[in-house]
């Protein structure tokens, strides 16, 4: 029997009061008035951070998550803010987002944006816009996954939309318990909404500046 193909969100970051990203997010600033700095700082610590140009760098429950971020995926959603900062009507189909010449997905990526525009790629990643429903848009990440997972990466707005259409499998959400953001885009105001559906491991990270939060479908 084939594997069920998973909606899995991964890594994603909130702060203690529930927000991925502050307000007035821009070119300059993708996080807003937020500091992405320190609230990634324990995956940015880990041996498996991509991004990690020294050796060491921890092991444990962070490395793991770290490591198993493209563990199985096939294809990625994302909001239009991930994409970029802006809104409404495309005015410069040139920019091709923040992610540079090598995006860091590797995959098919499907942004959602009530604005569509030709799809694009770059390095070994494409990108599609689309305004389908999501619903539409995870069959169409599944079938481009190949049977592999598909991953939902975000923003906060756009992981909530798929929660409230009860499309989600897995998620695992660092909770930042010094940080508290206070107004933007917001995934919950408490973890216990989502456990009439989902069951919760909560964890602390080794290191101590995150809560783990792995929720699994009941």
């Amino acid at each position: 029997m084939a594997r069920q193909q998973l909606l899995r969100v991964q890594n994603f970051n909130v702060s203690r009061d529930g927000f991925g990203a502050g307000e007035d997010q821009s070119l300059e600033r993708p996080f807003g008035h937020a500091d992405p700095g320190t609230m990634f700082a324990w995956a940015g610590a880990t041996a498996s951070w991509p991004n990690r140009t020294d050796p060491g760098g921890s092991r444990g429950l962070d490395d793991y998550l770290t490591r198993d971020f493209n563990n199985n995926i096939g294809a990625e959603i994302m909001g239009r803010n991930k994409f970029g900062p802006q809104r409404g009507p495309w005015q410069d189909h040139e920019w091709q987002g923040w992610w540079g010449d090598e995006p860091p997905f590797h995959t098919p990526v499907f942004v959602m944006t009530h604005h569509a525009r030709p799809s694009f790629t770059l390095s070994d990643t494409t990108f599609h816009f689309t305004d389908a429903d999501p619903a539409a848009v995870l069959a169409r990440a599944k079938e481009a996954a190949q049977g592999k997972d598909v991953r939902l990466g975000g923003g906060a707005a756009t992981i909530r939309e798929f929660l409230d259409a009860d499309l989600v499998d897995t998620l695992h959400v660092a909770v930042s318990p010094g940080i508290e953001i206070g107004s933007g885009s917001r995934l919950w105001k408490s973890p216990d909404e989502l456990l009439d559906r989902f069951h919760l491991d909560v964890v602390p990270s080794p290191g101590g500046s995150v809560i783990h939060h792995l929720f699994w479908r009941k």
